[in-house]
């Protein structure tokens, strides 16, 4: 792969420069706490059309853990299941396990460690740790594959969406050369998914919302630059309830 090898290249050519720049950003970088309530929570709909529920599991790094605002409901997790059940006119049962700083392998074990309830949706958010320890795209892509399997395996998924990596090399808080570097790798991850997730019946890939990158998203982001606030996640929340109603129909007309 011509741009992998140029990737590579240029990370071997910059890397002191590379390292002073992770060591600072990582110095002026605000740290901000996950969201507070519980991980577990009932939406249900003013006019629900239909009585069962759907079941979501919610797999993630920091974004979905809610960094950047007080409360889960305010957090991708309370924002989407409200959307979700409005979408659907039935009520939506999820369940979170996120921490910041998780890697794709480190959220695998999560899941595995912990007693699951049964879900029909898995949504994962994860890539961006795997792009910063810079972590091969392809053990990503298997990683994610191993928790979508241990979530059908043990809760009964249904169907998968993956959240794709953000754009890196449009986030201010990084300097250059580093934004572009890992804006390309996060790029060349999202390119492997997209081959191996696509658009099937039981998976699929959704990309961030284009208001969420670059300078005009500073309004939706939280104070550190770098998380959404909640008005992007609300945002978020809409376009992935969007993107899972649709997907659920079509797997209840299959």
């Amino acid at each position: 792969m011509p741009r992998a090898l140029a990737l590579n290249t240029a990370k071997v050519a910059l890397l002191p420069l590379l390292l002073w720049q992770a060591v600072q950003v990582r110095r002026r970088a605000l740290e901000l706490p996950e969201a507070a309530g519980p991980r577990r929570a009932k939406v249900r709909p003013p006019r629900a059309r239909e009585a069962t529920p759907l079941r979501v599991l919610l797999v993630g790094d920091s974004s979905a853990a809610g960094v950047g605002v007080r409360e889960q409901s305010e957090a991708l997790a309370g924002q989407f299941a409200t959307a979700l059940a409005e979408e659907l006119g039935r009520p939506v049962h999820w369940q979170l396990l996120a921490r910041t700083g998780h890697t794709s392998g480190e959220a695998l074990q999560h899941v595995r460690d912990t007693l699951l309830a049964p879900a029909d949706v898995l949504v994962t958010a994860l890539g961006v740790n795997d792009v910063v320890r810079q972590v091969p795209p392809e053990r990503t892509l298997q990683q994610l594959q191993d928790l979508h399997a241990e979530a059908v395996a043990r809760a009964g998924v249904r169907y998968w969406v993956h959240n794709a990596a953000p754009p890196m090399q449009e986030f201010p808080l990084l300097p250059s050369p580093l934004r572009w570097v890992l804006g390309s790798q996060a790029e060349l991850l999202n390119q492997q998914l997209a081959q191996t997730l696509g658009d099937q019946l039981d998976r699929g890939l959704m990309r961030t919302p284009a208001r969420l990158a670059g300078a005009a998203a500073a309004e939706l982001m939280a104070e550190d630059g770098f998380h959404p606030g909640a008005g992007g996640y609300a945002l978020w929340g809409r376009q992935l309830a969007e993107h899972v109603a649709r997907r659920w129909r079509r797997i209840e007309r299959a």
